[in-house]
Order: structure tokens, then sequence, then C-alpha cells
């Protein structure tokens, strides 16, 4: 009886290591490879960065907020120190040298990815900015940045999203990237902003859903064209990555080891119940994700994901706790209070092994 006890204390105990181990293989903060990338490596990266408005007023949207007279007492100084902080993570996200690619939500216009990329530390990378307005009502748009040294810009498209039963909703756009890797692989990266759940959860899926079917059809006539692509769709969903829009909408895979080259595959599914990138209510949860073709989990192709795995980007910094003790993103304002944080949301990153085409 007591070899069987035993016996199974050792059985939990494997367990129990091995959850933790996939727990960290997914956390920047237990297992990060900060590594000179070269060609070798093409680290990709999501981050909402929680209302990146400048501090003019804009009569065509709804930023008043976000002025000097406003709500926020949005100033300049307030506006520097918040890109001088993004700026601080990105480099952090990178390691020996910066993330490859960034998809963005939450900014307001291409001034603020200007400033972000020319009067920080990122001037000496050299990124290069995608953006455009959309007709979003407070003026937050989907944007990316890229570095013209690792990535060959071909083309890029910017989606409406026009929900045919509710005409005079606005939202934002969905952003296509298309350009070359280091190895020649053309890759395809997709940057959402889903409708939130403001208004209520039952009344505003069928936003979320659109949006699921419009991205799938999207990637399904790509794949169809250009079956040896490579996608990446990514952004803050405003769902988890168990909710409908995800399975059904999107259609994702949620086993790994049924994955073919045409499916899809969410890397944030087997975390779902571990950790997060967004706390609400003192509830961890996984709004940012990243969601790839098979292909890319195929180590044999001339490009995969490292290690088929993405983590959070979850260092100490970018953490704080709460008044109950319970963590969170450190961000710029809780409630009306400005703290001075980085953002409400932990960003993403993601590897991607190059290796030569056959």
């Amino acid at each position: 009886m007591k070899n069987s006890k035993s016996i199974f204390t050792l059985i939990l105990l494997a367990l129990s290591l091995n959850s933790l181990a996939q727990e960290k293989a997914y956390l920047a903060s237990e297992a990060f490879e900060g590594s000179i990338r070269g060609n070798e490596r093409f680290r990709v990266a999501f981050y909402n960065v929680e209302n990146l408005f400048d501090y003019i007023d804009d009569s065509t949207t709804l930023d008043d907020d976000f002025t000097y007279r406003g709500n926020n007492r949005w100033t300049k100084a307030r506006y520097q120190e918040k890109q001088q902080r993004l700026a601080k993570t990105i480099v952090a996200m990178g390691g020996w040298e910066a993330p490859e690619l960034i998809g963005f939500c939450e900014v307001e216009n291409r001034y603020v990815l200007t400033t972000l990329t020319q009067f920080t530390p990122l001037k000496a990378v050299g990124y290069e900015i995608i953006h455009q307005d959309s007709r979003d009502r407070r003026g937050i748009d989907v944007a990316a940045i890229y570095r013209p040294d690792k990535f060959e810009l071909l083309d890029y498209h910017y989606y409406q999203l026009n929900f045919p039963f509710d005409t005079a909703s606005r939202t934002r756009d969905i952003l296509h990237v298309i350009g070359k890797l280091p190895n020649q692989d053309t890759l395809h990266y997709f940057v959402n902003h889903w409708p939130s759940k403001f208004g209520g959860e039952f009344e505003t899926q069928p936003k979320r859903m659109f949006a699921a079917e419009f991205t799938r059809h999207k990637v399904d006539s790509i794949m169809l064209a250009q079956p040896n692509t490579n996608i990446i769709i990514t952004g803050d969903f405003n769902d988890e990555p168990e909710e409908e829009s995800m399975l059904s909408g999107l259609k994702v895979q949620t086993e790994l080891s049924e994955v073919k080259p045409t499916d899809l595959f969410n890397m944030m599914y087997p975390i779902r119940y571990v950790t997060g990138t967004h706390s609400f209510q003192n509830e961890w949860g996984i709004l940012d994700q990243f969601v790839v073709n098979g292909r890319l989990l195929n180590s044999r192709n001339s490009t995969s994901i490292r290690n088929r795995t993405a983590q959070i980007f979850d260092m100490d910094f970018l953490i704080t706790e709460g008044a109950t003790g319970a963590t969170r993103p450190f961000r710029t304002y809780q409630g009306p209070a400005y703290i001075g944080g980085y953002s409400d949301h932990l960003p993403i990153i993601m590897d991607l092994i190059l290796n030569p085409r056959k």
C-alpha cells in the first residue's frame, strides 16, 4: 500500500513538473531567447499599446479625454513618458537585436508611430511604418513597424469590416502585410483588433464572429492560390482562444498533432487556462494571440515556428500588484488616476526558424 502511494505521489509530481515546464516555455520571464538572430531566426510580435494618443485634439474622433483639458489630463510630458516606456519594452522584447516585425493596436495615427520610432532609442533600429486611419469612432487603429534590413515589404492592405446587420457601426480595419523573409519565403501577417464586448458579450458577439469569418475567407483564398506560403494572424481578438469566434469563425484546430498544412492553429490555445496577456477583475485572460497556418508548424519546411511555441512577454517591469495583491499589467491609467505605466496588455512574441529554401 505504501509503495502504491509512493508511485502515485511520483506520478503527480512528474505531471506537475511537466505542466510547469510547459508553462515556462510560454512565459518570457522564465525562458527568454535574447541572442543575436542574424538571418537564422526572425522575431514577430504584437502589442496592444493601450490608448497611444497624441496630446492634440482631433475634431473628427472621440479623443477628447486624451488632451491636456480632457478627463485624463493627457499632456506632452505624459505622452513622451509613455513613448519612452513603449520603446524600452520593444527593445527588451528583442534581446540583442530589435524584433523584426511588430503589429500594434490602439494607436491614434501615424504621428504617434513616427515619434515612437524616431524620437526614442528605437531610432537606431531604422523601423519603417505601416499605418492607415480607420473609421473607428475613437480614432484608434491597427498598424505595424518592420525592419527593412530583415523584411522586404511587398504590399499591404487594410480591410474594412462592414457589418450587414449593423451598417452604422464603425470599427478597426484588419491589416494584411505581405513581405519576404531573409530566406526569401513569403510571409502574410494579419493584424487585428476585433470589436470589444462593451455593450454586452452576447450583443457584440456577432461582430467578432463576422471578423473571424472575414479573416478566414481571406486566409483560405491565399492558401488556395499559394499553398506553400506562411500565414500568421495576430492581434487583440477580444475573445479567448476557446470562444466561438476562434473555434467556429476562424475555424482553428485545437489538437496540435492533427494539424494539416492548410489548417489554422492557435498558439495560445494550449495555455488558455494557465496564464494571460490581460487582466479583468483580477482574472487573467488571453485576448492577444498568434494563429498560424499548419505549414509553419513543420520544422522540415524552410520557415517554421521555433519550438512550436509563442511567448507572453511578461517581464517584471510590465507587471504591478493591485490593492488586493493580485498581479496585473502595469497600465498608463488606473481608472481616472495616472500611474505612468506601459499598457493594460502584455506583448506576445514568436520566433521563426529560417532555413535555406529547398
